[in-house]
């Protein structure tokens, strides 16, 4: 798809997505990965940024058209929401990780009325943890969640089996497998490396990728 490439293009020309698959990244949770991804590098570049804010537009309004208001993921997805919010001339606001300890304690950030149709913004899926809170978070309060744009997605099987397990529906602007396509097509990464990528994709605690799966 056009949208798929274009973004995949934009983040690898500002550099938010890094790849090395001889020498990987650590994630928080202890998984090894050969392509890290920050997002918020986006927000620095006034076209990619345009491109991006105008895409998640495009889909809410293809994909949520009942939206009545955006929440954004706490932190990374709440510049996203509030310029899409603003393009689309609908409310937003945002949900915390966890609760303020004083004031009113809220969770999340912004006017938000019970039964109203809500679309999540988050930079990125990987397992799906993080998002199925906020979600969860939003239908405690009363929201109807329509589901989640995001700009990018791993694509894990973990993380497909847990947004249906929750009953959630994600739409990203690009992908794992089109971003490796992109990297390859323009140097980023060898072509050999796409096999060792969609390795790690598909099984992200099978190690044996790494230096061209000789471990």
């Amino acid at each position: 798809m056009e949208r798929e490439r274009l973004i995949a293009e934009d983040l690898l020309k500002i550099k938010a997505v890094f790849f090395s698959p001889d020498e990987p990244f650590t994630w928080a949770s202890g998984i090894k990965s050969p392509v890290y991804c920050d997002n918020r590098l986006t927000l620095s570049d006034h076209q990619v940024r345009l491109d991006v804010e105008n895409s998640l537009a495009e889909v809410v309004k293809e994909y949520y058209p009942d939206a009545e208001v955006l929440m954004g993921t706490s932190t990374a997805g709440i510049a996203h929401a509030a310029i899409t919010a603003h393009i689309l001339g609908l409310p937003m606001g945002y949900v915390r990780s966890g609760a303020k300890d004083h004031g009113r304690k809220n969770a999340i950030e912004g006017k938000l009325e019970k039964g109203q149709k809500v679309v999540v913004i988050e930079d990125l899926i990987s397992t799906g943890g993080s998002v199925i809170e906020v979600v969860n978070v939003l239908r405690e309060a009363g929201a109807e969640v329509l589901g989640v744009a995001s700009i990018f997605t791993y694509g894990m099987a973990k993380g497909i089996e847990k947004l249906g397990q929750y009953s959630v529906k994600n739409i990203s602007l690009t992908n794992f497998d089109v971003i490796a396509k992109v990297a390859a097509e323009t140097g980023y990464i060898k072509e050999s490396d796409i096999e060792r990528l969609i390795a790690f994709r598909d099984n992200p605690s099978d190690e044996s990728w790494i230096a061209g799966g000789k471990n």
